[in-house]
């Protein structure tokens, strides 16, 4: 197993428990702890029961009562978060990424073998074995290779090549961080502050340790990474109301930042010899699709019950490619109809979003626009 993130923890704890042996690589020296407010539903959400993990993420999960988006002007609209819990029939929660990865790794049993600072750099694929190569020069041998490595793997570049030419940018880059604040987390309660402009959003919540979250996104012109994200969220987030000046003050150092671009991946094929990907490494929907974490886990527990059938890795990895490959496109495709609705580039857009979001609180239409904008009716057929 390569990438220790949620589908790399859920196909690993899933073949471990039917009785494969696994070996977790994971580049980072340690765990994540990085990580922003997640909506989890969907798919997702009926895998975690299936896996008996609900509780333990109910235990970990926010109250958030409300989502308030606050314009330039001071104005703001609010949207009763237990109007969108509803049109999912109850089944949502509110989680910090982490939390799913804590208790994703949590639940790996004993006989999994992680280690941390072991990044995979290139795969070798032979007729009866698969050999991964680290970055230290160890080899590790087996069955099979699951590249889960994530939306920059270096899984797929040692296998396809070029990353650029799966890599679908959708021309944002987004960041997360937390920070001291005890006036404001009182001030924020239960709530979900975001702002509400055209380019750029900046949403702000508290946490149970009594920290304050940062969310937050922006429209870019060039997708490349900055060399220092501390300076780029500044300039890029500067102007925005005393809140956020006082999140941007308290922005930590950029090892403590998480930042990233917005981006999709589209891979034509999610298998070769005995490699096969799994979550962002091939089906990366990005923020915008709002289910990338509930995919990663439903998706990884399908790879997990597929190799663990009476079929050979490579029928197993067809089916599994046949089966999860066209809810992926869908979802995908929803989260590009979705970006100009989270960050709106034009006054019109801006003006389609609000309206959007007070739709959402009808009692028939509100369940359309859910399914129209979070791809659902296809997730659930």
């Amino acid at each position: 197993m390569c990438g220790a993130g949620i589908s790399g923890l859920t196909v690993a704890g899933q073949l471990a428990e039917r009785g494969w042996e696994v070996t977790l690589l994971e580049a980072a020296p340690e765990r994540r702890t990085q990580g922003y407010m997640i909506d989890f539903f969907g798919p997702g959400y009926d895998a975690a029961e299936k896996m008996g993990i609900l509780g333990r993420l109910r235990e970990l999960s926010y109250s958030i009562t409300e989502a308030r988006f606050v314009r330039p002007n001071g104005r703001s609209q609010s949207l009763d978060y237990g109007v969108v819990a509803a049109n999912e029939g109850g089944k949502l929660l509110s989680l910090m990424r982490q939390d799913l990865e804590l208790t994703l790794f949590e639940a790996l049993p004993e006989s999994v073998e992680v280690r941390f600072g072991s990044a995979v750099v290139a795969v070798e694929d032979r007729t009866d074995y698969v050999t991964a190569v680290l970055a230290d020069g160890t080899r590790i041998s087996g069955d099979i290779v699951v590249a889960a490595d994530g939306i920059h793997s270096a899984v797929r570049h040692s296998i396809f090549g070029d990353s650029a030419a799966f890599d679908r940018q959708l021309g944002m880059h987004t960041c997360a961080y937390t920070f001291d604040s005890p006036k404001l987390h009182a001030k924020l309660g239960e709530t979900l502050v975001s702002t509400d402009e055209l380019d750029r959003m900046v949403g702000l919540y508290g946490l149970h340790n009594g920290q304050v979250a940062l969310f937050a996104a922006h429209r870019v012109d060039d997708t490349v990474l900055p060399a220092n994200p501390r300076e780029a969220i500044q300039a890029a987030y500067a102007g925005m109301g005393d809140d956020v000046a006082e999140a941007l003050e308290k922005c930590p150092e950029p090892s403590k930042i998480y930042y990233d671009q917005v981006a999709q991946i589209e891979l034509p094929v999610w298998s070769r010899g005995r490699v096969v990907f799994a979550g962002d490494a091939c089906q990366a929907v990005s923020l915008l699709a709002g289910q990338g974490a509930s995919l990663a886990i439903a998706g990884g527990l399908l790879l997990a019950e597929k190799l663990s059938g009476d079929l050979e890795p490579s029928a197993a990895f067809a089916e599994y490619e046949e089966e999860w490959m066209p809810v992926v496109a869908d979802k995908q495709a929803a989260g590009r109809r979705a970006a100009n609705g989270f960050l709106p580039h034009t006054t019109f857009q801006l003006w389609k979003r609000r309206v959007g979001l007070a739709l959402l609180t009808a009692p028939v239409i509100g369940k359309f626009v859910t399914s129209a904008v979070t791809g659902t009716k296809a997730l659930n057929q």
